[in-house]
């Protein structure tokens, strides 16, 4: 994506101030997640995969992630 903004050939709404911050937040944690991910894979491509007793089986990081969906769901009821 390019950092130059759209071409303003038509009007474009705007948006309030809040939620523009809003979007600008998501933004940013968007692209550090994307950062963190391909940092990841550079780390893979340069030293190849970790030993598997190095590794968390996925079934337990999904466990783990829907508990903190679960807590998560309670805590907004």
């Amino acid at each position: 994506m390019s950092e130059q903004p759209a071409p303003t050939d038509r009007a474009r709404q705007q948006l309030e101030p809040a939620t523009a911050d809003a979007v600008r937040a998501y933004a940013a944690r968007t692209r550090e997640t994307a950062d963190q991910l391909a940092a990841v894979l550079e780390d893979i491509a340069a030293n190849g995969l970790p030993a598997v007793e190095d590794c968390t089986p996925w079934e337990e990081l999904r466990e783990a992630h829907l508990a903190r969906l679960t807590a998560q769901r309670s805590a907004v009821a």
